[in-house]
């Protein structure tokens, strides 16, 4: 892809992926052939096969077979659920066969899972949402994993969901066509760029600079917490100061903070993944089963048991 000429990009669409993910993908594309007043991209929309897949919001997409398409400048896969069923022989080969034609390729939510499957991360740095970071790590061995919000690695772009999709489409054009154009679509879109980051899974407004920086690495530390003393230290504050940045910003202390957030990470898990209770709590950082169970009945009010016994109930509803 160069600056200059219109890059012919393709919008590769699967069942239940989430309409702010596929919105966030191809607006910015609209949004710079607006604000330059020319054509920059032209796209079209693909589907896996030769069926229609609808978005999570009930939303559409006629059937277009990706196999149909023969040429493209930028491929970008827009994925959420379900991807191991839809990632069939015929799909891994149409994106091999683009990325054999010199194709950019891009993944964004479950996209990276898309690319990964097929062959094409092989070697290359790229990230994912933040919940599948360990069992993509553990799948896909010959890729450099990364906790970030998106990545460029040569013609492989990943990011982890809608808020980064927006950051990714927006360096991408600004690669080629400057970063003018690419503030201006920002401002279009009263987005505020940020610095790089890792994913967070959620900052709680009252944060300083100071305890979220805690946060991040108490989050990259969930199943083995870091003693505050060596949190301060990596954050060249003393013990104490820490303990009063966090009491006057979050009314807690940072050890309090710390197993909110590993109990969060706990409840994500039960409800949500068939992990055992005891492997639960060892990504937790819980030394014990024991101690797991008091904690975790202790915030919920219910046994680890007792709330996937209620979830399990609720999808038979």
């Amino acid at each position: 892809m160069k600056s200059g000429k219109i890059t012919h990009t393709t919008l590769l669409v699967l069942d239940d992926c989430n309409t702010l993910t596929f919105a966030a993908a191809v607006d910015p594309l609209r949004a710079a052939n607006r604000q330059a007043g020319r054509i920059l991209f032209d796209w079209q929309f693909a589907t896996p096969g030769a069926a229609p897949v609808t978005l999570t919001s009930g939303v559409t997409i006629p059937a277009a077979p990706l196999q149909k398409v023969t040429r493209t400048d930028l491929l970008i896969i827009v994925a959420g659920f379900d991807l191991e069923a839809q990632s069939t022989p015929a799909l891994t080969a149409s994106l091999r066969r683009l990325d054999g034609q010199g194709s950019v390729i891009a993944g964004i939510d479950g996209g990276p899972w898309v690319m990964a499957m097929a062959g094409l991360l092989d070697h290359h740095r790229a990230t994912t949402h933040w919940e599948d970071l360990e069992r993509f790590t553990e799948r896909f061995p010959l890729i450099d994993v990364a906790n970030s919000r998106f990545e460029i690695s040569g013609s492989r772009l990943t990011c982890a969901g809608a808020a980064p999709a927006i950051e990714m489409m927006l360096d991408l054009i600004g690669r080629q066509h400057g970063t003018t154009l690419a503030q201006r679509i920002a401002g279009t879109f009263i987005y505020d760029p940020a610095p790089p980051r890792p994913q967070s899974r959620g900052i709680d407004p009252r944060h300083n600079a100071v305890t979220a920086k805690a946060q991040q690495l108490m989050e990259a530390a969930l199943d083995d917490p870091l003693p505050v003393a060596q949190l301060a230290k990596r954050l060249g504050l003393s013990q104490r100061a820490l303990q009063l940045q966090f009491q006057n910003r979050l009314g807690r202390s940072p050890q309090a903070h710390y197993l909110h957030l590993r109990l969060s990470e706990a409840e994500r898990l039960v409800r949500q993944t068939h992990l055992s209770l005891q492997n639960v709590a060892l990504a937790t950082g819980f030394a014990s089963q024991a101690s797991f169970a008091r904690a975790f009945r202790a915030q919920f009010a219910m046994s680890a048991t007792q709330m996937r016994q209620g979830q399990s109930r609720e999808s038979l509803a």
